[in-house]
């Protein structure tokens, strides 16, 4: 019959009370939670008789080391490499036929192998298992006498850390498979069973659990893992340059290790009226917050782009976003917007605490924009003013906007910074070399990298836009 949701079962293990209660020192009731005795029933040291409930089994003594101990101890029981025994490990036998488990406790009485114990807890039904189902249990031993499989299941429902064993007879063969195939640890059947393949059984049951545990944890880990990184690659900005001639390229690198996105961001858009706009930020700090109030402010910025926001306005509006989000008043942002005017020769510029940018034309190598019109971080100036500079790109050009991951690496023996001159320097050899485009980001944060002894721990974004220049045909025109 199936087993029992509650209530008790008459058998060989007396009432509720016999079972769960004895006397505590100075004849107080001791809990639930201490009737675990010897297994030979001989009284404990406190003067409480063991029960059949909870059983301490002693596994086999394999030697007597004698010597002092800390505590006393004249000796302490010796394994065969001179360690101590493992740690008792806790079994809950849930009966399904108390006649037919009865037999049980007698033959755990009996010494099983390996130099450990086993406290032996008995429940006659779920209700009952389920008191007793402590984080100290580390195995289940169900007796599907004649119950069902969903007595299994619902074992394996309030037990998902514990191993679980099935016993059956030997007539339940095809039972017993699909008992491990449910989720089962093992199978027993009655007729094979003794102490020695009993404590073996629980042993290997508890180590392919808590195998069965880490695999489980190390697939799901994996799996957020994988769910983070489509998250935070759908993060990062796709460019919207459709109808533009120029050339785009640029590198991103968070410094938090194994992640996608870091503090800093960037973005460009070209709007209905040729306008390109792009923006480049830097939020302080490394970790995830940081990670998240740039992809803010990123997304922020292209719908207020795209709604007609520009200029000072525009980073007003920003500073009031990072405001509202950042999870500290400490929080800033710095930033730099440009704005390239639809002809493409011309742009403004827009500097919030932030580097400027680095520009290469006809008129001579790269050198930076001028700084002295910069305006405050974001977030530090609750009334700002942003100032602008417009500046003439030419007919071809080339215009590198950086995070400040770029030029805060060490270079030289003396571990001084790279600097913007450094960097300055870095990127004429690389024109000089010929290099162009994303070719020209690779050597560059190559470079800096070489120079640094290896990647920096801070977020680095580089952005590189360019138009080259027209070129004249034959008969005058332009081409």
């Amino acid at each position: 019959m199936p087993l029992p949701a509650g209530g008790d079962v008459p058998g060989a293990h007396g009432t509720r009370e016999d079972r769960t209660a004895h006397t505590a020192p100075g004849g107080a009731p001791g809990s639930a939670a201490a009737t675990d005795a010897d297994a030979s029933g001989a009284p404990r040291a406190d003067g409480a008789p063991g029960t059949a409930t909870a059983a301490l089994v002693p596994a086999p003594t394999r030697g007597r080391t004698p010597g002092p101990w800390p505590d006393g101890a004249e000796d302490r029981p010796a394994t065969a490499s001179g360690l101590l025994p493992r740690q008792a490990e806790t079994l809950l036998v849930i009966e399904g036929d108390p006649s037919g488990a009865a037999s049980l406790p007698d033959l755990l009485h009996t010494e099983g192998e390996g130099g450990g114990r086993v406290r032996v807890r008995t429940a006659r039904n779920l209700t009952e298992a389920e008191r007793l189902l402590t984080d100290d249990v580390h195995c289940i031993l169900l007796d599907l006498a004649t119950g069902d499989l969903d007595v299994l299941r619902e074992v394996l429902r309030m037990a998902p850390r514990q191993a679980v064993l099935v016993l059956t007879g030997e007539d339940d063969a095809d039972r017993a498979a699909e008992a491990v195939r449910i989720g089962a640890q093992d199978q027993l059947f009655r007729h094979e069973l003794d102490a020695r393949l009993l404590t073996r059984a629980i042993r290997y049951a508890v180590e392919r659990k808590r195998a069965d545990l880490a695999q489980r944890q190390l697939s799901e880990s994996r799996l957020r893992a994988q769910e983070n990184a489509r998250l935070e690659r759908g993060l990062l900005p796709t460019p919207l340059l459709d109808g533009s001639g120029l050339d785009f390229a640029s590198r991103y690198r968070p410094g938090r290790s194994r992640a996608l996105l870091g503090g800093d961001f960037y973005d460009t858009v070209r709007t209905a009226d040729g306008t390109v706009h792009v923006v480049i930020g830097d939020v302080c700090g490394h970790g995830p917050d940081e990670a998240a109030l740039g992809v803010e402010l990123r997304i922020a910025w292209r719908a207020l782009v795209f709604a007609g926001i520009l200029g000072a306005e525009l980073l007003g509006t920003l500073q009031r976003v990072l405001e509202h989000e950042r999870a500290s008043e400490e929080i800033f942002a710095t930033l730099c917007m440009v704005d390239i005017a639809p002809q493409e020769t011309e742009a403004t510029v827009w500097l919030a605490g932030h580097p400027a940018p680095v520009l290469a034309n006809a008129e001579g190598g790269p050198r930076l924009l001028r700084e002295d019109l910069a305006g405050p971080a974001l977030g530090l100036l609750p009334q700002a003013q942003w100032p602008h500079t417009r500046v003439r790109l030419g007919e071809g050009w080339s215009l590198l906007l950086y995070t400040d991951g770029l030029i805060e690496g060490r270079t030289g023996p003396e571990g001084e910074r790279l600097g913007q001159d450094g960097m300055l320097g870095l990127v004429g050899r690389g024109v000089a070399e010929g290099r162009c485009g994303q070719e020209l980001l690779d050597g560059l944060v190559g470079d800096v990298c070489r120079l640094n002894g290896g990647e920096q721990s801070d977020d680095l974004a580089v952005l590189l836009l360019g138009r080259a220049p027209a070129r004249r045909t034959d008969d005058g025109a332009t081409a």
